[in-house]
């Protein structure tokens, strides 16, 4: 038995060497390389189709673009983005047999190319990742700011030209939408549109960036610019990161000095975008020329527009509602411009809605949308058999009840003046003369306050999203920091609209910031949600820069101790404060590092200010009869005293 083993054993030996010299035998020559020349990968067992082509525009660039076409597709409509983000790594970059997990929640319009059978593509706009050619931040359109004779309405137009004529399986219908840069692109495309483009969607857009929306606020500058710039322009592909030299961002800001020192520390003198910013800082033509509702309201309405708006939008607040203001007027049968106003942070449509931080809503609100308001829109528009439109001409959600509800107009309030009284009060009643008849700080701009408890450190975590809804307690009891608070309230009180803040106020510096905050304070306990007891939830807040006081395009020195007018507009709110409830009101002259540091003393350009430019200011807000500061309030129905 053991030699039959044996036997065997060595014949199995040598029929597995003669095998194995076969194989070897058959291999290919040796090379340098084991790569073949082209690879095609199998995706027979796809649920989809994707083509990556170069579509050639104009001037004769070719912009990458990516398109996702569902199996089976036939006379199926075409939902396309134009953005700066990376076509193929943001928005088609997972490698998948199924659609649903190649878009993913990157795409606010999931649902509806997935059940809806709609084509989706996704272009890198000119000078970005894919796409050949040069890039220019939020590039203007042909004309005084672009020498070139191409622009983001030529090259969608192109785009467009090209979809219809070279997909098949399409019906020639075409809706563009996006958030934020992407929702820009957007409203570029309805200026001089292909006859193909049925309905436009920008989400959070950004419209004018000196008024209030990425760059800055009223004059004031919003740091993290800088960052975005140098993400942005520093290379074709977005390659390289901004750098910290702490965890607290505060600290890093501060320790840098001014905006314009901290860009000369990055190496931003290179970066074409950085240095508009810091030689453009009043609002002077180079941002009146690109102010996106400026120019649409000099356009003929010929695509319908649903422009969707965040109430807590932490980076495009202003834009969607300005869009809204001038264009609105001219639709007067309800059918080309409509308004959605969500309960998001920036880019939430796209994630899970059910919450912002510690503020519940009950239910997924993003989804809501997709579903409910999204979805029946793009149906309406770009399907061959297109169903009746059910939306109303606003849609909003009411926070504090956590509604929402369908609205003829927008906005529904009308104006009730909300004072600041002596003594840290609050309400509707004209104030009664005090003494001394005005409330006093000392803004400090070597320990400016912080727009979020330190150490302040964004990445990687929600805190920026969240932000705009942070607990206001946090600065509540300091000194540089005024409070105004009402009696509890008996009845609902609702504001629909823009709350308008008027201060008289003084300085002994000759120039200085006034951020002004609405907010909502909760019974002192809460039963279902302990961590909700107290808690100061800014419904509306924003900044003016002093020194634009009076003309954003002409700055000029604030006559030290004597009495001024700074009046300004905050964000849209549709918020009911409900009873048990207080209204709330914060001034302070500081939100860093999230805006740069005024020095209080006026210098031509605060981007370089010196070190010895910065002083302290003693702050005078004042609330007497004939010196009243107020809030005037969006209110809607009758004021319960």
């Amino acid at each position: 038995m053991r030699s039959l083993v044996r036997s065997v054993k060595a014949v199995s030996v040598m029929v597995c060497l003669c095998v194995a010299g076969a194989t070897y035998a058959a291999d290919p020559a040796p090379s340098f390389s084991e790569m073949p020349e082209s690879f095609t990968p199998r995706t027979e067992t796809f649920d989809y189709v994707r083509r990556d082509v170069m579509i050639p525009m104009r001037d004769g660039v070719k912009l990458k673009t990516v398109i996702l076409i569902p199996k089976g597709a036939t006379r199926a409509p075409i939902l396309l983005s134009r953005t700066p983000y990376g076509a193929v790594s943001r928005y088609a970059g997972r490698p998948s047999k199924y659609l649903a997990q190649v878009l993913g929640e990157s795409d606010v319009a999931e649902e509806a190319v997935l059940s809806g059978g709609y084509i989706r593509v996704v272009q890198d706009i000119r000078g970005k990742h894919g796409s050949e050619g040069d890039y220019v931040m939020t590039r203007p359109l042909v004309g005084p700011l672009n020498p070139t004779n191409v622009d983001h309405t030529t090259d969608t137009y192109d785009t467009i030209d090209w979809l219809v004529k070279n997909i098949p399986e399409t019906n020639g219908k075409v809706g563009i939408y996006g958030i934020s840069y992407d929702g820009f692109t957007a409203l570029m495309a309805v200026i001089h549109p292909h006859p193909a483009l049925k309905i436009s969607i920008p989400i959070n857009s950004m419209v004018d960036g000196w008024r209030g929306d990425d760059w800055f606020h009223n004059g004031a500058f919003r740091q993290s610019s800088l960052n975005y710039a140098y993400a942005q322009e520093a290379s074709r592909d977005s390659s390289h990161d901004w750098w910290s030299d702490d965890y607290d961002e505060y600290a890093t800001w501060l320790k840098a000095g001014s905006a314009g020192d901290m860009a000369k520390l990055h190496g931003l003198e290179t970066i074409g975008f950085a240095q508009k910013l810091m030689n453009h800082p009043a609002y002077d033509s180079f941002w009146q020329q690109q102010a996106m509702d400026e120019i649409l309201a000099k356009e003929p309405m010929q695509v319908p527009m649903m422009i969707v708006h965040s109430l807590w939008d932490q980076e495009d607040i202003y834009g969607g509602i300005a869009v809204y203001k001038k264009l609105k007027p001219r639709d007067t049968d309800n059918s080309k411009i409509f308004l959605v106003l969500g309960p998001w942070y920036h880019h939430q449509q796209r994630l899970d809605g059910s919450a912002i931080g510690q503020v519940k809503f009950g239910a997924d609100e993003a989804q809501y949308f997709r579903r409910n308001i999204l979805r029946p829109v793009l149906d309406h528009f770009l399907k061959d058999e297109a169903p009746p439109l059910t939306i109303a001409p606003v849609t909003a959600f009411e926070t504090g009840t956590n509604t929402w509800h369908d609205l003829p107009s927008w906005p529904q309030g009308s104006s009730k003046t909300l004072y600041l009284q002596a003594g840290g009060k609050l309400g509707f009643h004209e104030p009664v003369a005090s003494d001394p008849g005005y409330e006093e700080y000392v803004s400090d701009p070597a320990k400016p306050i912080p727009f979020l408890p330190r150490p302040i450190h964004l990445e990687g975590n929600d805190r920026w999203q969240s932000w705009l809804v942070s607990d206001q307690r946090d600065v509540s009891t300091r000194t540089d920091v005024l409070t105004f608070a009402s009696d509890v309230l008996t009845q609902p009180l609702k504001i629909s609209g823009e709350p308008i803040a008027n201060l008289i106020a003084s300085t002994t510096g000759t120039d200085g910031d006034f951020v002004v905050k609405l907010i909502d304070v909760y019974p002192d306990e809460d039963g279902r949600q302990p961590i909700m007891g107290g808690y100061e939830l800014m419904v509306s807040a924003d900044i003016l820069r002093g020194r634009y006081r009076n003309d954003f395009a002409k700055p000029t020195a604030i006559p030290a101790g004597e009495k001024q007018r700074y009046r300004f507009a905050l964000p849209t709110a549709n918020h009911v404060f409900l009873p048990g409830h207080r209204l709330m009101v914060q001034i302070q002259s500081s939100w860093f590092p999230l805006y740069d540091r005024n020095p209080q003393s006026f210098v031509e350009n605060i981007f370089f200010a010196k070190p010895t430019d910065y002083h302290k200011a003693t702050i005078r807000v004042f609330d007497s009869p004939k010196n009243a500061s107020f809030v005037e309030l969006p209110v809607v129905g009758s004021i319960a005293q």
